[in-house]
C-alpha cells in the first residue's frame, strides 16, 4: 500500500488541512470503515468510474468517481476490493464552504456526486491527474483546480473561528455555555452559526474531536490503559468511553487496535 500526503501552500491551506494519495491491492470483499471526524472530504477513485458507500443501516449507494463526503458524525463503509488508486481532499472545518457554492449543514451524514455540484468540472478534476506521471504532479494538479474554485470571500465567521479553535485542543474542550458567554451570543444564535458553517451542531462537532484523540492515543500505546485513555480523552470512565466508541467506530476499542490502518480514521476490514 502506497500512502502519501501533501499539504497544500497558501491561501488553499487556509480551507484545505490536506490532500491524500493511495495505491494498493485488496482481497475481495474488502471494504474500508471511515470513521466520523466532523469535517468535509473530496474522494477521488482513479482506478473506477464509481464509488459505493453504505451506511450503518446496510443502506448501499453508488456514485460517481467523484464524491463530496460531507460533515459526518456517523462512521460508514466503502468498496474497496481489487486494485484501488483514490486521492483526495480533507477540508478544515468550515472550510468547505468556498468550494461546493452549497450550504454545507445541506450534506450532513451524506455523500454527493461532485458532479453535481461542479457538472463537467468534475470530470477535468478526475481525469487530468489520470496522465499524470508521478503522484507530486497529480497533488499539483489537484491544488491548481481548487485554487481555481475557492471562493476567497467565503471567510470564516470570526465566532466559529474562535470557537473551532477551543474545540480543537481537546482535551480541556470548553463547554458551549462557556463559549457563548464568551462570545456574547444567545446559545441559539451560535449553534445556528456554527451549523451554517461547520454543518453540525457544537455539541456533536466536540464529541467527535474527543474520539478522535482516542483514536491517536490507541495508536500511539504500545499497550494501553484503557481507563487512562478514557480520563485523559474527557469521559467519564471507561464504560462511558467503551459506549461511545462502539457508537461511533461500530467496534471496541480492542477491535480498533488490531485492525487499524495507515490513517486513524481509516480502517480496512476483510470478510
Amino acid at each position: 500500500m502506497i500512502f502519501q500526503v501533501h499539504i497544500p501552500n497558501q491561501p488553499l491551506s487556509l480551507f484545505v488541512d490536506y490532500m491524500w494519495y493511495s495505491d494498493g491491492c485488496n482481497p475481495p470483499g474488502a471494504r474500508e470503515l471511515n470513521l466520523p471526524e466532523g469535517s468535509v472530504d473530496l474522494l477521488i477513485d482513479l482506478e473506477e468510474n464509481h464509488v459505493r458507500m453504505q451506511d450503518r443501516s446496510s443502506l448501499s449507494v453508488k456514485l460517481g468517481a467523484s464524491v463530496v463526503c460531507g460533515p459526518q458524525s456517523d462512521y460508514f463503509l466503502m468498496d474497496s476490493e481489487g486494485r484501488r488508486v483514490r486521492m483526495g481532499v480533507h477540508f478544515r472545518p468550515g472550510g468547505v464552504a468556498a468550494f461546493l457554492g452549497v450550504p454545507v449543514w445541506e450534506a450532513y451524514n451524506s455523500h454527493v456526486g461532485l458532479d453535481d455540484l461542479w457538472g463537467a468540472g468534475a470530470d477535468a478534476l478526475r481525469d487530468e491527474p489520470l496522465y499524470a506521471s508521478t503522484v507530486q504532479k497529480r497533488f499539483s494538479i489537484l491544488e491548481r483546480h481548487l485554487s481555481a474554485r475557492c471562493d476567497g470571500s467565503r471567510s470564516s465567521n470570526p465566532a466559529i473561528a474562535y470557537a473551532l479553535k477551543q474545540y480543537m485542543n481537546p482535551p480541556s474542550i470548553q463547554s458551549v455555555g462557556d463559549t457563548t458567554r464568551e462570545l456574547n451570543l444567545s446559545p441559539k444564535r451560535f449553534i445556528e452559526l456554527f451549523r451554517e458553517e461547520v454543518g453540525m451542531t457544537p455539541k456533536r462537532f466536540c464529541r467527535l474531536i474527543r474520539f478522535q484523540l482516542a483514536l491517536r492515543m490507541i495508536r500511539q500505546c504500545r499497550e494501553p490503559d484503557w481507563a487512562d485513555i478514557a480520563l485523559s480523552c474527557g469521559y467519564y470512565d471507561q464504560a462511558h468511553f467503551n459506549k461511545e466508541f462502539q457508537a461511533l467506530s461500530g467496534l471496541t476499542p480492542t477491535e480498533y487496535r488490531e485492525k487499524r490502518g495507515v490513517h486513524p480514521s481509516h480502517v480496512m476490514l476483510f470478510r
